[in-house]
């Protein structure tokens, strides 16, 4: 866990609930249970800062903007939950296509091709 400096509010990223995947881009041949993982879920080494009036940012984000993830409440240890959401993450479609690919090669030795 990061150190916290006054004000701070631990983070927890979490895979995407149904909120967050709803509608999300999911190619032919992958689970939809595939679509709930961020690329960056269990990380717990982050903070956020509340805004003057004791908000949490609604969205925390990575990789120049590519990845989102949407604040989500706060677990039993105070934690900030933030939730993967795809369909907010520009990468998500190429990150998906790159599973297919994964599951489409899978397939493939499964028959006995290569």
């Amino acid at each position: 866990m990061a150190t916290l400096l006054r004000g701070e509010v631990p983070v927890i990223l979490q895979p995407a609930g149904s909120v967050q995947y709803r509608g999300a881009y999911c190619p032919v041949g992958v689970p939809f249970s595939e679509v709930r993982r961020g690329p960056f879920d269990g990380k717990t080494d982050l903070a956020v800062v509340p805004d003057p009036n004791g908000d949490l940012p609604k969205h925390v984000s990575f990789g120049g903007g590519r990845i989102v993830y949407e604040y989500d409440g706060r677990d039993n240890k105070d934690r900030a939950v933030y939730r993967y959401a795809p369909r907010l993450s520009p990468a998500h479609q190429s990150v998906m296509d790159g599973v297919a690919e994964v599951y489409a090669e899978h397939q493939l030795k499964q028959q006995g091709g290569q």
